[in-house]
């Protein structure tokens, strides 16, 4: 019987509620769900590839059927590579279906085979992003509830 894979990819540094909520939502809706760090060359992260790896595989672990893995491939070539004509992404608001969709018809014209699967935050998610979580963290101020506890340790070790 074929499974039915999927993929979820993105910078995740460092991953939040809102990609966990994805995460499990997507986990639901697929036999296989890839969460797919990808490596952007020209982008310098605050937590390395491996350490990025490491927190997505702490706080999925209780999902049996997602693989953490990275990638500096195209998010259409890495989809092809598992077996995955289906890509996952979350929309919090307009401006994210704006880019989204620019994303989605980049990637179908790259490789006509894969869909996108847009799942919308839930609304106590909405304005979480990565950027505003180190933001604020970079100030000392906590950011419980909007990162799993051991992402905001490792974020909290990051900017002491």
């Amino acid at each position: 019987m074929k499974k039915n894979i999927a993929v979820y990819a993105g910078t995740f540094d460092p991953v939040t509620n809102g990609h966990l909520d994805i995460i499990e939502r997507a986990s639901r809706m697929f036999d296989i769900l890839y969460v797919t760090i990808c490596i952007n060359p020209n982008k310098q992260g605050l937590f390395t590839v491996e350490e990025r790896k490491e927190l997505l595989k702490k706080v999925c672990k209780q999902f049996d059927n997602v693989i953490i893995d990275s990638s500096n491939k195209l998010s259409v070539e890495y989809a092809k590579d598992v077996g995955s004509r289906i890509l996952v992404r979350g929309i919090r608001a307009t401006m994210d279906f704006e880019y989204e969709l620019q994303l989605a018809f980049s990637n179908q014209y790259l490789d006509k085979e894969v869909d996108m699967v847009f799942l919308m935050t839930k609304p106590s998610h909405s304005f979480i992003s990565s950027s505003a979580v180190k933001e604020m963290v970079s100030h000392k101020r906590r950011v419980e509830g909007l990162v799993p506890p051991c992402v905001e340790e490792a974020l909290q070790k990051k900017f002491e």
